[in-house]
């Protein structure tokens, strides 16, 4: 019998299974290869700014990063890509190596730099899901760390500040959309009808971006125009995880209206009680109410006692 496994990853929202790129590619991956995986929100826990996420707990084993965590599924015999040619494999890791190169940047900027999406969707977001004090310090973290991996990778000379870096990362994430819509052209997956594990690079990278809601985006903008790439994430989050989506709550005013029409109702039904019991106490008979005899008072009974 295999050993239970548990994903601890970020938990999901803009009806995605996670918010965040690398725990969106592991849950997609098991969800084509199979795996039974007991998903572990980190949300609203200390290890918001502790833990590695995502992390995969199997048994004694504890593994990170999304390529190391898929090569561990395979060795459990959860295997997306078995079908595979030898050609598929090699264009596989040339299109996840392109996605890190080009488009995360990008994704990084987009949501962490950009002060605009930064201060009215990413950090509230991750702010509301963390723990006092933390919600203080965990955006701040996350953006400090997306900075400076941007500067790493690709503030090389002249190009040292990040506003001279982001027409460039832009540039180059438009042309990395550019080429995964031309390779998936009207197929639904990118190798035959089964996904396989760049499905799961793919939609880790482009659903968060397709489907937050970014107040300031050019990049988002460009992948709309892509209906190629939007309709694959479409696809996948209907075949794959529509059964996982819990149910939104009711929008504000429905719920004020539904509160109104039961206080309504409860109105009327003490309305009628009350009316029924009028009328019954005007048919019943009527008789002169008995009045116990008046006490005397204190003062009456000093005036009538004798000197």
């Amino acid at each position: 019998m295999a050993a239970a496994m548990e994903l601890r990853c970020w938990g999901g929202d803009w009806g995605l299974p996670s918010v965040h790129t690398e725990s969106l590619i592991v849950l997609a991956y098991a969800k084509f290869s199979g795996a039974e995986v007991a998903v572990s929100p980190i949300d609203w826990t200390w290890k918001t700014l502790t833990a590695t996420v995502p992390e995969l707990l199997c048994g004694g084993s504890a593994v990170q990063e999304p390529a190391q965590i898929l090569n561990f599924l395979r060795k459990q015999r959860f295997n997306a890509d078995y079908e595979l040619t030898a050609r598929q494999g090699a264009d596989t890791m040339a299109y996840i190596a392109l996605l890190e190169e080009k488009l995360r940047p990008a994704l990084l900027h987009t949501f962490w730099v950009d002060a605009e999406n930064y201060a009215n969707l990413t950090r509230p977001w991750f702010a509301s899901r963390s723990p006092f004090p933390l919600n203080f310090l965990v955006p701040c973290h996350h953006a400090n760390t997306a900075l400076s991996r941007i500067l790493l990778t690709k503030g090389e000379a002249p190009l040292h500040r990040i506003s001279e870096v982001e027409g460039k990362i832009y540039s180059d994430a438009k042309e990395c959309l550019n080429l995964l819509s031309y390779r998936l052209g009207t197929a639904n997956y990118f190798f035959g009808n089964s996904p396989t594990s760049l499905d799961a690079f793919v939609f880790g990278f482009v659903a968060p971006l397709h489907k937050a809601s970014l107040p300031s985006s050019p990049l988002q903008s460009h992948l709309r125009q892509l209906d190629n790439l939007t309709r694959f994430c479409d696809t996948i989050l209907a075949v794959y995880f529509s059964s996982d989506q819990p149910c939104p709550p009711p929008p504000v005013q429905e719920t004020m209206d539904a509160n109104l029409q039961k206080l309504t109702q409860l109105v009327n039904k003490e309305s009628n009680l009350i009316e029924k019991m009028d009328d019954n106490l005007r048919s019943s008979p009527q008789h002169k109410p008995h009045r116990p005899d008046p006490k005397p008072s204190l003062a009456s009974e000093k005036s009538s006692t004798p000197a």
